[in-house]
């Protein structure tokens, strides 16, 4: 060790565990997740259950029933509900319906449909979300469907009920709802306990089943194999069985009217071996019958934007020469001139901080929602960022992006990583180290990275961040210790070697939100010697090879890695209550496995940023990023919003020295 700074470091080798497997199970019950519906939908459910989901034939009859039965006319505003890969929201409109929205929880399945649709050249709205709180206004749909028998996967049935009161909220006065379920009391009698059946040529899938300890739910478990790797999928999953008279009890009591249950419907399969939940349905209609929501009509108008920014006219240490410069006055430009494409918005722009309650106070009657943008933090102080937040709140002004505890979590690299080990999410090993610590026993094999704990924008993080010897890292701390202070905590991560992955989301899960494709950070351009990293240099300093050579492209992962990034940010954006907009890094190890290394909560919003690049990848203009998170906002805001617009605004008084 360098004698100047007196800390002594040792290495040690970390250990791995490895990941638990089944074997017989005597309850299927006891191995169900409650949320079990959340990893479930993927590739291989269209596998499993391709003899139905991916026969177009039997799309295409059902469609023919369905649409004589409801009266359907192509001018109808129709939304699929649970519309997995879209199948038949695509018929629809391959057959000339105009208005098609379908609405699914699975990342994978809506991502299929969407390419469908583009592929097709198809005019089908399609997003991510959850039936129990729909991204839709009031009396905006002629139609709702929920087919495919994709009602009752819910622990509670308090939540079914929820779904269909969403349903009934989103219908206009007199409109009509389909539904397609399992037959419950054909199924409590007829169940098939064990079967197994070829879905391909190399996969063949084993099914359990029983009824749940209340006799109400149908639990099951799937054993999936190849014939060459054996097991690759073993997972349970159940539905509520309803029957007829239940079905009608629950509708009535939602409130809708004219319910109406048809013939049950049998399917036929290619297969024709285990058709399981799917082998005989329910199939049932409702109309609605409300008066239009008074609502509609005040929410009319434009949406009153204030935009917070950071003060142009304060130091900000995340900055080069600690200043706004022409790039950033250029990047504010660039903003203005987006927003102001966005129709149906005002906007006002508020970013001199000394005055900023006052006018805040002043202007509050008139703002309908702040969009958060003054990541700098108040004063330009990146760790009172959870101020602005605090302040709208003391104001009670809505607000886009996270609230003051999520960004003070996040604020805080070791707790993120807490956090995640604590939910088993894989995580770079590490050491925290504190202030007055001298003397470090480090449990990492070089190389490894040494970063400021708390802070964003890779504040601190430079090529000489990365250490490959006990001297280096040893450098490295005394620098970054020179840098922030030395009552300042220090992470040292082992330095991950594969791809440098970044993924955003939009909007808010569970309810609705969409997935930005994930990028990689492309070092191909980089000379020799340089550390793989995207750090402060590559994002700050205009001169460096990284600023010039790096670039983001699409991640080319493996779906199965991509899933698990995808479920996983999830997972961490709820737990978090991350809001609107979001960023995750993560990082594959020499293995290939992903790791999480930061979140980002109310992430770089700039037009030449990560989550700009990633939107572009969506297919998304700048300024249509900046309407999603907008529409983000306002759809989680909604019941303030419209209160906001018909109430008398009342006048607050706060006592301030400004």
């Amino acid at each position: 060790m360098n004698s100047t700074s007196g800390n002594s470091i040792k290495n040690k080798k970390s250990c791995k565990i490895a990941a638990q497997s089944f074997g017989p199970v005597h309850n299927l019950e006891e191995f169900l997740q409650p949320d079990w519906w959340r990893r479930i939908f993927n590739s291989m459910y269209l596998k499993t259950d391709a003899d139905v989901v991916e026969d177009e034939s039997i799309t295409g009859i059902e469609l023919d029933m369905f649409t004589t039965l409801m009266n359907l006319s192509s001018e109808d505003v129709i939304l699929d509900l649970a519309c997995g890969q879209g199948r038949h929201s695509l018929e629809l409109a391959r057959r000339g319906f105009k208005n098609i929205y379908g609405l699914d929880r699975s990342h994978y399945l809506v991502n299929k449909a969407k390419q469908i649709c583009f592929n097709e050249g198809l005019s089908v709205s399609f997003k991510e979300g959850d039936a129990r709180k729909l991204p839709y206004p009031v009396d905006h749909f002629d139609v709702v469907m929920i087919l495919g028998n994709s009602f009752g996967y819910f622990e509670s049935i308090d939540d079914d009920i929820q779904v269909l009161n969403e349903v009934l909220r989103v219908l206009k006065p007199h409109g009509k709802f389909l539904m397609d379920v399992a037959d419950g009391n054909f199924l409590k009698t007829n169940f098939n306990p064990r079967s197994w059946e070829w879905m391909d040529k190399n996969h063949f899938v084993c099914r359990e089943r029983s009824l749940s300890s209340d006799n109400d739910r149908m639990i099951s478990r799937e054993v999936i194999s190849h014939t060459k790797k054996g097991v690759i999928v073993d997972q349970f999953y159940a539905e509520r069985l309803y029957s007829r008279d239940k079905l009608t009890e629950i509708l009535e009591n939602a409130g809708f009217r004219n319910i109406r249950i048809h013939d049950n419907y049998t399917t036929n399969s290619s297969r024709n071996q285990d058709l399981g939940m799917m082998e005989q349905r329910i199939i049932l209609s409702a109309e609605v019958v409300k008066d239009w929501s008074p609502l509609k009509k005040e929410h009319a108008g434009l949406t009153r934007v204030v935009v917070l920014l950071g003060d142009p006219s304060k130091t900000d240490i995340v900055k080069p020469d600690t200043l706004f410069d022409e790039d950033d006055y250029i990047t504010i430009e660039e903003l203005k001139t987006a927003l102001g494409s966005l129709k149906n918005y005002k906007f006002t722009y508020l970013d001199n901080h000394d005055m900023l309650i006052n006018n805040l106070i002043k202007l509050r009657p008139e703002i309908d929602i702040v969009l958060n943008l003054c990541d700098e933090g108040f004063n330009n102080n990146p760790r009172s960022e959870l101020h602005i937040p605090s302040l709208l709140e003391i104001l009670n002004i809505p607000y886009s992006g996270s609230n003051p505890q999520c960004l003070a979590y996040c604020y805080d690299k070791s707790l993120i990583r807490g956090i995640a080990k604590e939910m088993d999410i894989p995580v770079a090993d590490a050491l925290y180290i504190n202030p007055v610590d001298n003397v470090i026993e480090l449990n990492i094999e070089f190389p490894v990275i040494a970063k400021p704990n708390f802070g964003d924008s890779s504040f601190g993080i430079t090529q000489k961040s990365v250490a490959y010897t006990v001297e280096e890292l040893n450098d490295a701390i005394v620098k970054t210790r020179m840098r922030f202070g030395y009552d300042k905590p220090i992470l040292v991560e082992e330095f991950l070697t594969g791809k440098d992955l970044s993924l955003g989301i939009i909007g808010n899960p569970p309810e609705s939100y969409t997935i930005l494709p994930i990028i990689e950070e492309d070092y191909s351009q980089l000379p020799e010697g340089l550390p793989r990293i995207c750090g402060y240099e590559a994002k700050w300093l205009q001169d460096s090879a990284y600023f010039k050579l790096l670039r983001s492209i699409k991640a080319d992962l493996d779906i199965e890695t991509e899933k698990k990034i995808v479920s996983w940010s999830l997972n961490m954006t709820e737990r978090l209550e991350c809001r609107d907009y979001v960023r995750f890094d993560w990082r594959l190890d020499e293995n290939g496995s992903p790791k999480l290394l930061e979140i980002n909560p109310n992430p770089g919003w700039c037009w030449d940023g990560h989550l700009a690049k990633m939107a572009s990848l969506k297919g998304f203009t700048y300024a249509t990023m900046l309407q999603e998170i907008l529409i983000a906002t306002e759809q989680r805001v909604g019941e303030h919003l419209v209160s906001n617009r018909v109430k008398e605004h009342t006048t607050v008084s706060l006592h301030t020295d400004f």
